[in-house]
């Protein structure tokens, strides 16, 4: 018989069981039901391990096709290589074996004593994953699992204590070859999005397209289990790769020359570009110094460093000087044609005899002066002389018939200057070109009455290198404005293996006509007289070639001053002449001031960038494979040599024979 008080015991009891049941009941409803993903994830991430897989950036190639009857092929300047990262899983290594792992791996990492300091640290870490050493081949990776695979058996030790992650790196066929342009990506990745940091040039104008998508792997934690295999969730998707328009043949002839060249003139430094006259593609760019990708960190960190890592051709402004008179010559004629159209008198007739005695101008509190004196000349004449009298005489008729508004506009529209080229490279400057009415920051006229006499000889103007190349093609291919660019193709390769072209520049061609073909005719045939006897160029002249250009050195501002020490000297031409295969510039950032007996003026642009034009084009010319279309021009002293057959022999002598005429 159970006492009452018993009974009042057992249903307290009882209560107290059921509410510890009710209460485990709740408890597991919470854990399965309202926190079961969680605790599920918890409980994975003691088997499972989600990585990420690296995606493949999108790779550069060179333009092989630009040789003609050359197979296209791809020749990169840049690719994505494999490469791992060394991690530890700190939770897994017991105490008694940290110290003498981690200096087994210093050893084989042979890192420095700071480095190992922070290695050692990461086996403290209460942590499953801990990054310890960064973009091991496959070499350093071979070297460590051969290590490992017999001390973590020897110990035994968990098979996944000590894993590898792969990803990929940039590296460099060609070393610093088109630096500049390309750029690079940063070292370390975003931590959130596993996203390269490009540092500049088309590495960041194109990252988007360079741009993948990365992957997921899934591992699972157990002794048995290395965890750097596993399946694939989501496979990565590989960045687009560009085809550029640079040769990588061309671009190493170019940039060679122009190191040798700029070391000969002793010059601070110096840039050059080549184009295809026709379709505006870019063959090659090329700067010294130049820049390491490799050593980005190094350039981005020094101050003096810095201006390596511009591509100079485009960030780059200067006043071009007498390579812009056959600008000027164009420009009259185009008023001539006009003026003709409209039943008028045109402002000059290229054979027109010139008086170049008096340089003194309207507003000019110096006469202007050229280089010799010449009391007459011709438009080839004064091309070949580099006469600056004779271009300011020209500017001064065309201001009183066409006006200033005209001559601005002219050299806007025609030639493009005053504006961008929209080359795809970042930073690129418009340059200045003076607009009547409007005032510089320092509250003076842009354009005042003695800007256009300063016009015609290519100072009170700013231009980068890439727009003088393209105003020299309008020459070179008959008259048509033509746009640079350096990208021929953009292509992705999908993961079933066919191709998606995102961009194509291929089918370009200058169509639309700015000078006629008579008046470009005119021009080049003046132009062919600069690198023959008499012209100021004779050193550019190209062995076996025909070829057109001009010659110029402009004094470089220093301290709000025209300086008589510094310069930059320039070059720009094409060959062969008619039919020209490219168009070049080379400058030279102050090369040194010297006489030379026998030959001149040190810095002026014929003397030290023409022979850098000359080695660039007569490489460049054989290796596209043209043929000599001047079989007997060669210097003096080659059994080739046959100056009375050379190009251009007759036409020379009979300008000396009207310049001495006119001027003895």
């Amino acid at each position: 018989m159970i006492s009452p008080q018993d009974r009042y015991r057992l249903i307290w009891l009882a209560a107290f069981l059921s509410c510890l049941f009710c209460a485990l009941i709740v408890r597991f409803f919470q854990i399965q039901i309202v926190e079961g993903e969680k605790w599920k994830q918890e409980a994975l991430a003691q088997h499972e391990h989600i990585l990420i897989e690296p995606f493949r950036r999108g790779s550069f190639y060179s333009n092989t096709s630009v040789k003609e009857g050359h197979p296209e092929e791809d020749q990169p300047f840049v690719v994505d290589i494999p490469m791992f990262h060394l991690h530890i899983d700190p939770d897994s290594i017991p105490s008694h074996l940290r110290e003498p792992m981690s200096a087994a791996l210093f050893s084989l990492l042979k890192s420095t004593p700071e480095r190992r300091h922070k290695m050692r640290a990461e086996f403290e870490r209460k942590s499953r994953d801990r990054k310890i050493a960064v973009w091991l081949d496959r070499q350093k990776r071979k070297e460590i699992e051969t290590w490992w695979n017999a001390f973590h058996k020897k110990e035994k030790l968990a098979r996944n204590a000590l894993f590898f992650t792969p990803d990929y790196k940039r590296s460099y066929p060609f070393g610093t070859m088109l630096g500049a342009v390309l750029h690079t990506v940063q070292w370390e990745k975003d931590p959130k999005t596993q996203q390269s940091q490009p540092t500049g040039g088309l590495e960041m104008l194109f990252h988007s397209f360079l741009n993948g998508k990365p992957g997921k792997r899934r591992i699972i934690r157990s002794p048995k289990h290395p965890l750097d295999t596993g399946t694939v969730l989501e496979a990565p998707i590989h960045g687009a790769d560009i085809y550029l328009t640079i040769n990588h043949y061309l671009q190493a002839i170019v940039e060679s020359e122009l190191a040798k060249g700029v070391q000969a003139a002793k010059g601070k430094g110096g840039w050059a570009v080549m184009m295809d006259p026709y379709n505006g593609e870019i063959l090659a760019i090329a700067q010294t110094p130049s820049f390491d990708p490799a050593r980005y960190a190094e350039f981005f960190n020094h101050k003096e460093l810095q201006p390596y890592t511009y591509v100079k051709a485009v960030t780059d402004c200067f006043e071009p000087g007498s390579i812009f008179k056959p600008i000027t010559l164009a420009i009259c004629m185009r008023a001539n044609e006009e003026l003709l159209a409209a039943g008028k008198r045109p402002i000059f007739y290229p054979e027109e005899k010139i008086s170049t005695a008096n340089g003194s101008f309207p507003g000019r509190s110096q006469a202007i002066k050229d280089g010799r004196s010449h009391r007459y000349l011709n438009m080839e004449l004064a091309l070949q002389k580099s006469s600056n009298i004779y271009m300011a005489r020209l500017v001064q008729r065309l201001i009183e018939t066409m006006g200033e508004e005209w001559y601005r506009k002219a050299l806007h529209d025609l030639f493009g200057f005053g504006r961008k080229t929209q080359i795809e490279l970042p930073a690129e400057t418009a340059g200045l070109l003076p607009t009547p009415g409007k005032l510089h920051p320092n509250g003076k006229l842009e354009w005042s009455v003695p800007t256009p006499f300063s016009l015609a000889i290519g100072y009170n103007i700013l231009a980068n290198s890439v727009q003088i190349v393209r105003a020299y093609a309008i020459f070179a291919n008959g008259g048509f404005e033509v746009q640079p660019h350096l990208i021929r193709k953009i292509v992705q390769k999908m993961p079933d293996g066919t191709h998606q072209i995102l961009r194509d520049n291929r089918g370009y061609r200058a169509k639309k006509r700015v000078l006629s073909k008579k008046s470009v005719d005119a021009i080049v045939c003046a132009m062919k007289f600069t690198t023959k006897e008499g012209g100021t160029g004779k050193r550019a002249d190209i062995p076996g070639y025909t070829e057109a250009g001009k010659s110029g050195t402009a004094e470089k501002i220093i301290d709000g001053v025209y300086s008589k020490n510094n310069h930059i000297s320039s070059f720009v031409g094409f060959a062969p002449a008619h039919n020209p295969r490219f168009v070049l510039i080379v400058s030279i950032d102050d090369p040194e001031k010297k006489f030379i007996p026998g030959v001149g003026k040190h810095q002026l642009g014929g003397i030290c960038a023409g022979p850098i034009f000359r080695e660039i084009a007569t490489a460049s010319l054989h290796y596209l494979g043209i043929a000599p279309d001047d079989p007997y021009g060669y210097p003096p002293g080659d059994p080739r040599r046959d100056s009375k057959r050379a190009d251009w022999y007759d036409e020379v002598a009979k300008l000396k024979a009207l310049y001495e005429q006119w001027n003895l």
